[in-house]
């Protein structure tokens, strides 16, 4: 007998549907699968065969072929094991197939037919939702991760033996009932599972910018790098407080967008990261240590997973001791950079993983850390300069903002003036960022650190005043080309902050103070 079961599989951050076709005919007994498989998709048969077994069914000597198709994609991971379990029941016709229809199943088997969590829930869900599945049956133990979604029913399952009894499901006011049958007729109602609602996480509770004394300068590239999201790099020495004001940086973030949340969330659902937690509702804040190897900041293996810039995705990527880095591991972020996106290829696949965050570096001056106190700092020019040649020039042309972090003032560290809280800083992070939202709404992008050169020109608009200061800065400093349009991003932003549509010499001059000419000038 031939039955059909619908699964899903996922491909970089892309899920795809899975159809699992099992026959049951006279021949050797046997169980055969075929559609492209990897390795632990076809251990699947040992695992599936047990805890059919286990559960006090017997599979009777025919020959069994289960096909997945699509068969040009191959199929990876242990999420088979459930449909297949089921299909071959459906065959058997241990199971109804009326269970099978319009449903979507996904799940790992032990021995004892217990269903065990899975990676990449989420997006399937989503999928099968998209492409108008009713009902999908996922391990109990992933849960917590689609709760949220709406319109379609999802069912928890413990076990094997438990979806061999399900009869019929509904859904009555948000509340998921299951009506079980067993083998003698008796009926017994389902635990019921309640949506509840998903509560937003405070991982930095404990950070404010209230906290850090002084640093104001710091602090407003923070302000104007968040707001518009700008690439953003900290120099400065030891202990000047270069980490700490970059572990605030999430308190002032706003929060994700609903589209983000799940954006975001499906992509630590495939990594398997949500560790049975809800959806991920804070921009992600990731700070790799500079060993970091570059198949693991980029993503990779063998079959590519997200690496740190795809988990960073709408967040900040955070990298301390920024010279440190491998220069072959820094080189990666050229691309992520530029385009958002980073493209990983295999021989006969590629894969496109989101890459938008905000980069936020920190590193000292040079490599004892006290350029240019002379005190302190015993470092030759020559040295001072191949420490920061570390940072190649096309690296560093795609950070706008560059701070210098100086030592806090002992008046400034025992000011009893209250510092402003995140809060306070939020609240105008945000209201640039609806300001740009509600400018670019027709342009495909939200912030000015995605502005393009055609895009500058139409909303950089200088007046004539402003034109001729900026033409002298431009000569004066020997700007390229580069350099003159992120000059306006930046000015567009510090425009925005003060709720201005035009911008100003103020404006273009703060712009300017923020420059990473650092580099340019060192040791000179």
């Amino acid at each position: 007998m031939y039955s059909k079961v619908i699964s899903g599989g996922v491909r970089g951050v892309q899920a795809y549907t899975v159809e699992i076709e099992v026959d049951v005919s006279s021949g050797l007994p046997a169980i055969d699968m075929v559609g492209l498989l990897n390795s632990e998709v076809k251990e699947a048969r040992e695992r599936v065969r047990a805890s059919i077994k286990n559960m006090n069914v017997m599979i009777p000597p025919r020959r069994i072929t289960v096909n997945l198709s699509p068969a040009h994609i191959r199929k990876r991971g242990t999420l088979y094991d459930f449909p297949i379990a089921v299909g071959i029941l459906a065959s058997l016709e241990v199971l109804s197939q009326t269970v099978l229809y319009n449903s979507c199943f996904i799940g790992e088997l032990s021995l004892d037919g217990r269903l065990l969590p899975v990676n990449g829930v989420l997006p399937i869900i989503i999928h099968a939702k998209e492409e108008g599945i009713d009902t999908c049956y996922i391990p109990s133990e992933n849960i917590r991760e689609v709760q949220s979604i709406s319109g379609v029913q999802v069912v928890p399952v413990e076990s094997l033996k438990q979806m061999l009894d399900i009869f019929m499901g509904e859904i009555e006011n948000g509340v998921i009932h299951k009506v079980f049958h067993n083998k003698t007729g008796k009926s017994m109602e389902y635990q019921t599972y309640e949506k509840s609602t998903i509560h937003e996480e405070q991982e930095y509770s404990s950070l404010d910018f209230s906290q850090v004394q002084g640093q104001k300068m710091a602090k407003r590239g923070i302000e104007i790098a968040v707001s518009g999201r700008h690439n953003l790099l900290f120099v400065g020495t030891p202990g000047s407080g270069k980490s700490m004001l970059s572990k605030r940086i999430p308190t002032i973030l706003p929060k994700l967008t609903e589209d983000e949340v799940f954006e975001v969330s499906k992509i630590y659902s495939i990594a398997g990261m949500l560790n049975n937690k809800s959806l991920v509702r804070q921009p992600p804040f990731r700070t790799p240590h500079h060993t970091i190897t570059p198949q693991a900041l980029a993503g990779g293996g063998r079959y590519p997973k997200p690496g740190e810039v795809t988990l960073a995705h709408k967040g900040i990527l955070f990298l301390d001791e920024f010279p440190e880095f491998k220069a072959q591991t820094l080189e990666i972020l050229r691309q992520p950079l530029e385009d958002k996106t980073i493209t990983i290829s295999r021989l006969q696949e590629q894969y496109e993983f989101p890459a938008d965050f905000i980069l936020v570096a920190a590193m000292n001056p040079c490599k004892c850390g006290y350029y240019p106190d002379r005190l302190k700092c015993n470092c030759t020019e020559y040295d001072v300069n191949k420490y920061m040649k570390k940072i190649s020039g096309p690296l560093l042309d795609r950070i706008d903002i560059a701070v210098h972090v100086s030592k806090v003032k002992f008046e400034e560290l025992n000011e009893e003036k209250p510092q402003e809280s995140s809060e306070q800083i939020r609240e105008r992070v945000k209201k640039a960022r609806e300001i740009q939202r509600n400018r670019y709404v027709r342009d495909g992008i939200l912030c000015n650190g995605e502005l393009t050169i055609p895009l500058i020109k139409k909303y950089c608009i200088l007046k004539e005043e402003e034109m001729a200061y900026m033409s002298m800065i431009y000569e004066k400093m020997q700007l390229s080309t580069r350099a003159y349009y992120k000059i306006l991003k930046l000015a567009r932003t510090i425009a925005d902050l003060q709720g201005k549509e035009q911008i100003t010499k103020e404006h273009i001059a703060e712009a300017v103070l923020f420059r990473p000419s650092f580099f340019h000038h060192t040791a000179q």
